[in-house]
């Protein structure tokens, strides 16, 4: 198919708006998709392949490529050609390796997603601790000292709350 803009080049991008409801399609050569802001995905965000897994080829060259998982036999070498580690375990196995690429991508090396519905207090406080702690730190960057208060202020509250917690659980536990 032709570019629908220049109608001289092979259409490489298709691109699908929807704007009050209509449903609009666009097929556009690279050059035009270009021009419309519409260039490579990965070009788009700053993202260089070489970078991107660049502690995965240093690590590689290091050495320590041969050690395996313990659990599934992947080596460090194995999860950096495919980009896909092997088992959970492996994190464990190749934390120090995965750490500056796990950085990279996600910004962050701890999960911070959903709760289970049968997870304990106790992880729920901790997680809002932790919570606002981040928020605590990014207040005090931005020098809002009230509301790095407020928040200074109810970490302390969470931690008592936590302590309360505990000792309550601890006292229904002698109790049986």
């Amino acid at each position: 198919m032709l570019c629908q803009a220049c109608e001289k080049r092979q259409a490489t991008t298709h691109i699908k708006t929807i704007v009050n409801g209509e449903l609009r399609e666009y097929y556009l050569c690279p050059e035009c998709a270009s021009k419309h802001g519409y260039g490579s995905f990965l070009g788009d965000f700053g993202l260089d392949i070489d970078k991107f897994f660049g502690s995965f080829m240093d690590t590689l060259g290091s050495g320590r490529a041969s050690r395996r998982c313990s659990f599934c036999g992947s080596s460090f070498e194995d999860i950096a050609k495919s980009g896909k580690v092997g088992c959970a375990k492996c994190y464990e196995e190749f934390y120090e390796e995965l750490l500056p690429s796990l950085r990279r991508i996600h910004g962050r090396t701890s999960h911070t997603g959903k709760l289970a519905g049968s997870a304990g207090t106790g992880v729920r406080i901790r997680n809002e601790i932790n919570k606002c702690r981040e928020e605590l730190e990014q207040a005090i960057k931005a020098q809002e000292f009230e509301k790095a208060a407020t928040l200074r202020d109810r970490i302390k509250e969470l931690e008592e709350g936590m302590k309360n917690t505990a000792s309550g659980e601890n006292a229904r536990r002698d109790q049986k």
